[in-house]
């Protein structure tokens, strides 16, 4: 997607102007030029006599080696604790580690669906390929279907401590969110503040719909949690100040200003210096006015590369970077992971189909929208109303995506990706729905419904026990 540079006045010293241009540079007016990229993740498990959670020495580091050694990746930039490898590059595109050692790609900004699905088909074989002799599955899931708490290990960043720590002071589920969740997601540009603004409303007032469709994570430790969307649930309970759908989001006059100020208000995990975390729990204000100072004495002053970093720690469920990034969808397998993109792309990048998908939602306000989102990941499409809200985007999707034409090189076009999604509104059931009918409400936690509930969201690896 689209990157920033700072603006300064000479000085080094970090502006508000700063701050702001980091969205108005990001602006592409024209819409040919704006990309897709999409991000999985997966959680890891060790499929032998007793399937457990992976851990980082045994099964998540051999996997990122063989990654690299047999597949093309690079080792990127960022380090783990003591020079650990906890990142992968490959042309534009990223694989990355969570908290409790999910496996995430970061896609490359794509100009279109036919090669973000493409790449992630790639992803899929490559990890098949590296994890069968390995006695590895990778599982897509919103939440981990029976791993307890105190049997994830945390992956080696810094910055994982520092969240560990703080995190739970604000919210009661902050371990799960970081060590028990997995998402997909879909970035998208923007052509102005004004469309930025259009599209950022919009993603967050149909946020609930997509928890609904690709609501994926019934289970909780082998138990069935009450809800077809756990993990969005956990999210609600993580943090106030930075998850959820800030105040600002359904004023009228939406500006990059009212993003960068409701940003600059939410306190920091850390600050990083020459590799080195140190904890900070001011606001991004508060750093820029007054600085950091250590306990040898060294002082600190805000910087852009600061403010980016800073952007990233931010989980509103509609995130605004340098691109717009909707986050509200479970980790979902084949064949509904590009389904997503494809949803989005419809909706954000066709003007009639944007406009008919705002018709759809423009009576909502904040607590109306808090309670839709209540019900979706409660009841997922079970909900006939959100079935019915979800019936109509999936047609002004398709609409977009038919108006926009792009077809591969056999001619077949991008609204193929939409067929699941129109599978699942016509039966009236998400993801969650098919596991629950498949497995029941209580498969349980043992060695052989560890193996079930494996094998039923598979995304990659060896299919059953070594």
């Amino acid at each position: 997607m689209s990157t920033s540079t700072p603006v300064t006045d000479g000085s080094g010293e970090l502006r508000y102007e700063d701050l702001v241009a980091t969205f108005e540079r990001a602006a592409k007016p024209n819409l040919q030029d704006h990309r897709i990229g999409t991000e999985l993740e997966c959680f890891g498990v060790r499929i032998d006599e007793h399937p457990r959670p992976v851990t980082y020495r045994d099964d998540v580091l051999p996997t990122l080696e063989a990654l690299r050694d047999e597949m093309g990746w690079r080792e990127g930039p960022s380090r783990g604790r003591n020079g650990a490898l906890v990142e992968l590059v490959r042309d534009g595109a990223s694989i990355t580690l969570e908290p409790g050692g999910q496996l995430e790609l970061s896609g490359a900004p794509l100009a279109t669906l036919h090669e973000t699905c493409a790449e992630l088909s790639r992803h899929e074989r490559e990890l098949d390929a590296i994890s069968r002799d390995r006695h590895l599955v990778w599982i897509a899931t919103g939440f981990h279907p029976f791993a307890r708490l105190d049997e994830i290990d945390w992956m080696p960043k810094p910055r994982y401590d520092i969240m560990r720590s703080y995190l739970p002071t604000r919210g009661r589920r902050a371990l799960d969110m970081m060590a028990r969740t997995c998402t997909v997601q879909a970035n998208f540009d923007f052509r102005s503040e004004d469309d930025c603004g259009r599209r950022l409303r919009l993603a967050f007032a149909l946020g609930p719909v997509i928890t609904a469709l690709f609501a994926n994570s019934p289970y909780e430790e082998g138990r069935y949690a009450g809800y077809r969307s756990l993990r969005m649930e956990v999210w609600f309970h993580v943090d106030p100040d930075r998850c959820g759908v800030p105040e600002f989001v359904f004023d009228d006059g939406f500006s990059f200003s009212r993003y960068v100020d409701w940003a600059l208000d939410v306190p920091m995990f850390f600050v990083v210096r020459d590799g080195r975390y140190h904890r900070y729990h001011e606001t991004f204000r508060t750093f820029m006015t007054k600085g950091f100072a250590t306990e040898d004495g060294r002082r600190f002053h805000a910087t852009y590369a600061d403010w980016l970093l800073h952007l990233s720690t931010l989980f509103p469920n509609v995130r605004l970077k340098p691109y717009l990034e909707v986050r509200t969808a479970d980790s979902v397998p084949r064949p509904y992971v590009c389904t997503l993109p494809a949803l989005w792309k419809g909706l954000l990048y066709d003007e009639d189909a944007q406009e008919r998908a705002c018709a759809l939602v423009r009576h909502l306000s904040r607590p109306a929208l808090l309670d839709l989102w209540a019900e979706a990941r409660r009841a997922g499409l079970a909900s006939e109303r959100i079935r019915r809200l979800c019936a109509d985007l999936v047609d002004a999707a398709w609409t977009g995506l038919d108006r926009q034409d792009v077809r591969d090189a056999t001619g077949r076009p991008e609204t193929r990706f939409l067929e699941p999604a129109r599978r699942l509104v016509q039966e009236g059931r998400s993801p969650a729905d098919i596991l629950l009918e498949r497995l029941g409400p209580n498969p349980g936690t043992g060695d052989e419904a560890r193996r079930t509930l494996c094998a039923a969201t598979r995304f990659a690896g060896a299919p059953g026990p070594a």
